[in-house]
């Protein structure tokens, strides 16, 4: 039951039919069967995390919340974000995490404007928020995207633990719609994450969709502002019954003001190595 403190909201969930879902980032032959995921949507309890924030773990809940201050403005040019915020960012993620070694492979900028761009095919820095419940890797892609970022280290790399972590930071203002929410992992099962494919051109990928569940306790945190942010947890290498998988969504808070402005963050996928 919703109160002050929480939120009904529609979460996106895939149903699981024993067919994969899958995405396509170009246009597909005429006449191509698409299983499309998000095809069961499900209201539930969003809980407002600001009264716990600072008790949340990565290798518990699969998510935490950290102060980020950064004087960085320049978000419309990818070569300065890159050249100048990054090094922040690896900072931020060796600090909060331990880890050795952090590398950010790339970065999306998520606005409602950037909508049509959703599945675009040479566009990947300029998209709108997913509105689907979903995790970034699965024990495949994780190892394998390692191996495309580092060939010439990977064996090495992947012989030692490696995490995934997602950087999620408001831009300018703070978030008042769109807001992202996370599926505490305490609250979810590994028969909850449902592969699917992403096709593209030239290659496959995959990540994890995730079927519903009445156990799921999702939270958020209303109203973040540009000095904070968030780490995701979307891949783990060490199996011991830690938080490996994230399950998250951007949701239509129902408390966001009708002429509220549009979200904007930013979004930086990240590896670390211990």
């Amino acid at each position: 039951m919703a109160d002050a403190s929480t939120v009904r909201a529609t979460m996106n969930y895939t149903r699981d039919t024993g067919v994969m879902p899958e995405v396509y980032f170009y246009e597909p032959p005429a006449g191509t069967p698409i299983r499309s995921p998000g095809d069961d949507p499900q209201q539930v309890v969003v809980h407002d995390g600001w009264d716990r924030a600072r008790d949340f773990s990565l290798d518990r809940e699969g998510f935490a919340l950290g102060d980020f201050p950064s004087s960085f403005a320049a978000w419309d040019e990818d070569a300065a974000i890159k050249a100048r915020f990054y090094p922040e960012v690896i900072d931020f993620v060796k600090a909060t995490t331990g880890a050795r070694r952090v590398v950010i492979f790339d970065h999306t900028i998520r606005t409602k404007a950037n909508a049509a761009q959703q599945t675009a095919e040479t566009t990947t820095t300029q998209r709108a928020p997913v509105m689907l419940v979903h995790c970034d890797y699965t024990p495949n892609s994780g190892p394998l995207r390692v191996r495309q970022v580092l060939p010439d280290e990977a064996d090495r790399l992947l012989s030692g633990r490696v995490a995934f972590y997602n950087v999620w930071k408001p831009l300018r203002r703070r978030v008042e719609e769109k807001p992202l929410a996370m599926c505490d992992v305490t609250s979810s099962t590994d028969d909850d994450f449902i592969t699917m494919a992403l096709r593209y051109r030239e290659r496959d990928g995959e990540i994890y969709v995730l079927r519903h569940s009445d156990p799921h306790h999702w939270w958020y945190f209303p109203g973040m502002l540009p000095e904070h942010a968030l780490l995701l947890k979307t891949y783990d290498s060490v199996e011991d019954g830690r938080a490996r998988f994230l399950g998250h969504s951007a949701f239509d808070d129902p408390t966001t003001a009708p002429d509220a402005p549009a979200r904007e963050s930013i979004e930086l996928r990240t590896i670390a190595f211990y």
